[in-house]
This record gives structure tokens, sequence and C-alpha cells, in this order.
């Protein structure tokens, strides 16, 4: 499995007015931990744009377990369990700082040419790093 985390602090602009993070939150958390997956593979989300390549969300599924709170520290991980073809599916959770399953989902990624916007194949350069990680598991 190719695995990645980060972590930070639940801002108060992300709460709402009881100090819970809103639902919608979630979905950026996710991102931040699939492109700090990406960074830390070698890959980042800016170098397949460059390389022509865009990555758009196809489908976001998102199973809310536990409110996270102002003054939380979230953990956030990202997981990617197999090779990618036209479609790259990350698996992502969200924990608080006593290790409470807050939030569990995945996101579906499509892979497009940049120039033609065409859905294209996942990128050799991503498919090779992935590829190499699911086999040191």
């Amino acid at each position: 499995m190719m695995y990645s985390e980060t972590s930070f602090p639940v801002r108060y602009y992300e709460t709402d007015q009881m100090g819970i993070v809103h639902h919608s939150n979630y979905i950026r958390y996710f991102e931040c931990a699939r492109n700090n997956l990406m960074k830390e593979g070698g890959y980042p989300i800016e170098q397949c744009e460059e390389e022509g390549v865009t990555v758009p969300i196809v489908s976001v599924e998102c199973r809310y377990k536990h409110p996270a709170k102002m003054g939380d520290t979230l953990r956030v991980v990202a997981m990617i369990d197999r090779v990618p073809l036209a479609k790259l599916v990350v698996r992502q959770e969200v924990y608080n700082q006593d290790d409470v399953l807050c939030v569990s989902g995945q996101v579906t990624l499509g892979f497009l040419n940049k120039a033609t916007g065409r859905p294209t194949r996942c990128p050799e350069k991503l498919s090779s790093i992935i590829e190499s990680r699911l086999h040191d598991q």
C-alpha cells in the first residue's frame, strides 16, 4: 500500500457556531493528504500538470463517524491499494488527537490530457511510483 499522513490543528474558520468542523471541510482535508501523498512519492500534482495531465475528482465518498472540534489536532491519511489505469482510487481517513476515527471515505480521480481535455491513462511515472510502493510492503 502507498501511504501518507499529515497533521494539523482545526482552525476556527473551519467550524460552525457549535465549534464542530463543517462537513465540507473534510473534503479539503482529504485533498491536503492526497497532495502530500503525491509529493512524498516524488511526483507532486504540480509536476503531473506541468507534464500535461490534470487529475480531476470523479467521485467522493465520505462517512462521518465522530465530530472533529475546535482545538482538535487532526491526522489525515491517504492510501492507495492498487496501480491505476484510467482512474485512481485513494482511501482516506481523518483521526483526532485521541486516535478516534472521525471520517472515512475514498476519492476517485481521473486523468485528462491537459491540451485536449480528453481522458487519458495514468502517467507512467505515477503508476511506476505506486507499483514500487505496493511491492515494498
